[in-house]
């Protein structure tokens, strides 16, 4: 079967072009590791592969952890469409299996298997949050002064290095690393729900844990293992780890709720603690396993990224109080995420007070930074003030960027400039590494959805808010994702879908006054059209003065697609009643 093509589920693997190809004969992309991973799988005869087994096989002489196993499954899954896990499933005993039928047929001579497979140098905007991850954050002006291809060129040199670190610790040990990434041994979480279902729930709720963690890039994941004990099965502890995950699964009359720690392996001592739950009868089994594991996902992530990210040394005035810092920031992150102008001055007056205090606190500087972006994406700012904002900004960012580049917080904060001052295919980037250390951070997932949305791509943008919903976390930002799918469906012309995510988004958060906007465009191209001038007087109440003029938002680097799809809500929002000037 070396040379044949392989044909299952719709998809054809080309052995001999090195290629996976969808029913239209589209080719997918996959890394080299994906490929033959999904080739193993394809010529196993439906058999179970063990994970030793794929992995020596896939690595051969090379010492890599589960974790780049599991990386490799879930490529393979997202690129086979494959969420619910139906085609590469994982074996109760343990690996994994292909249950699909592979029919073999004689492979395309040269030139016949169709056109030539994916440029290498197509542009970074058609890069997925995944690939995007891999790009290193950098300073806005050393960004902005790259082009395009230069920016292609970093990931291709930069995959090199990722492929000669998973050889380093067979070649030599510190070859390329300074010290190897803490181990962190995800337990199998504990059915504690006397209930039917929890077995399996919990199962899914250990396998999407480790997937998870496996993706945060400064930590090595031990993958679950269980101990046989006289009373049962019970999660065992795994040797030589760092830190250990454990939880449990609840079930109780009207949710499940899942409980979860990071413990310093060597003392014992609990380093976070969170639980999570969601209505037992609302959703479906598979929206309920994802929301629990974001819900204990996002806060154990930002928890294990402080603990092995500390802040840089830096001097603090005598007297300064680390608490109050924590306050102002917290405080400062609830009204960035739950806007309104009010609690947006409230926060920056804090924020300002509390740097005049303590002026060589970054923390707190990243905070007014990202909360001040904020105000200019909201247009709370004249556009003189707006300025030099943007540079103070830029100034705070790049200093934290030196002294904490792997900080969630800098990286958001980098993330939001970027979003807020256009420049959106570097957004994508940061944003992507924001995700690389917290993969259910929704706050970054949005500012990703709004780069897709200036960058015409629309359906990305509605499978990037889509993801952010599934995971509804943190719940504080859930406004943002849920206007922005909105807003995307108005984009696209979809108006009658669009409408549900607006009304949800300004439930939670009515005083932006741009939701009702789309919302009033969404309602006039329906034939509803006096909840459209309804709309648009709400609009016009929280933000006066808008007109078509001011209306939408700044158009620089947009793309042609979405400069044409906001003129079309725009006239639609002056049919419905908004002033001409």
């Amino acid at each position: 079967m070396g040379d044949q093509l392989l044909r299952f589920a719709g998809f054809e693997l080309d052995q001999q072009r090195v290629e996976l190809r969808g029913a239209d004969g589209t080719p997918i992309k996959l890394r080299p590791k994906a490929f033959e991973m999904l080739r193993l799988f394809a010529t196993s005869g439906g058999r179970v592969l063990s994970k030793q087994e794929l992995m020596e096989a896939v690595w051969p002489n090379v010492h890599v952890g589960e974790d780049s196993l599991f990386q490799c499954i879930r490529e393979l899954r997202t690129a086979l469409g494959d969420e619910r896990r139906q085609l590469i499933k994982l074996a109760s005993g343990g690996g994994y299996l292909l249950a699909a039928e592979v029919v073999a047929a004689p492979a395309a001579g040269p030139g016949q298997a169709g056109e030539e497979g994916p440029d290498p140098t197509d542009e970074i905007e058609s890069l997925s949050p995944a690939e995007l991850a891999a790009v290193p954050a950098r300073s806005p002006r050393a960004m902005f002064g790259l082009s395009r291809q230069a920016i292609v060129g970093a990931v291709a040199g930069l995959c090199l290095v990722m492929g000669l670190a998973v050889a380093a610790p067979v070649l030599k040990p510190d070859l390329l690393f300074k010290r190897t990434p803490p181990r962190l041994a995800v337990v199998a979480i504990v059915d504690d729900s006397n209930d039917p279902r929890g077995a399996a729930m919990a199962a899914e709720v250990t396998a999407r844990l480790t997937d998870g963690f496996a993706r945060i890039q400064n930590v090595s994941v031990v993958a679950p293992r269980v101990a046989v004990s006289g009373s049962g099965i019970t999660a065992a502890s795994t040797a030589s780890s760092d830190y250990e995950l454990r939880g449990e699964l609840q079930h109780g009359d009207q949710s499940w709720t899942l409980r979860a720690r990071i413990i310093k392996a060597a003392t014992g001592e609990v380093q976070s603690v969170v639980a999570a739950s969601v209505a037992a009868e609302e959703l479906d089994a598979q929206l309920a396993q994802s929301r629990l594991v974001a819900g204990v996902g996002h806060v154990l992530a930002r928890r294990l990224n402080e603990i092995l990210e500390p802040s840089a040394a830096r001097a603090r005035t005598p007297g300064a109080s680390a608490g109050g810092d924590k306050v102002a920031v917290d405080q400062a992150l609830a009204s960035i995420n739950q806007t309104t102008r009010e609690r947006f001055g409230a926060a920056q007056a804090m924020l300002q007070k509390a740097l005049t205090d303590d002026p060589d606190n970054v923390d707190l500087a990243v905070a007014l930074a990202s909360l001040q972006m904020r105000g200019i994406q909201m247009v709370w700012f004249s556009p003189e003030e707006a300025v030099a904002v943007e540079a103070k900004a830029n100034a705070t960012l790049e200093q934290a960027l030196r002294l904490k580049p792997n900080s969630i917080p800098v990286l958001e904060a980098h993330c939001r400039f970027l979003s807020a001052t256009n420049h959106f295919v570097e957004s994508l980037v940061t944003c992507a590494k924001a995700l690389s250390f917290d993969p259910w951070n929704g706050s970054a997932l949005y500012l990703i959805g709004l780069g897709q949305v200036y960058l015409g791509r629309f359906h990305d943008a509605l499978a990037t808010f889509q993801q952010a919903d599934r995971y509804d976390t943190p719940p504080a930002s859930r406004w943002t994702w849920l206007l922005g799918a909105g807003m995307t469906y108005v984009l696209m012309g979809r108006d009658e879908e669009a409408l549900p995510w607006l009304q949800r988004s300004i439930a939670i958060t009515p005083a932006t006054g741009r939701s009702h906007f789309l919302l009033a465009a969404a309602y006039q191209r329906t034939g509803r059209f006096e909840e459209a001038r309804a709309a648009i007087a709400e609009g016009l109440k929280l933000r006066p003065g808008t007109t078509r003029r001011s209306v939408s938002p700044p158009m620089k680097n947009a793309s042609p697609v979405n400069i044409a799809a906001w003129e079309r809500v725009v006239q639609a929002e002056v049919d419905a009643g908004l002033p001409e000037q």
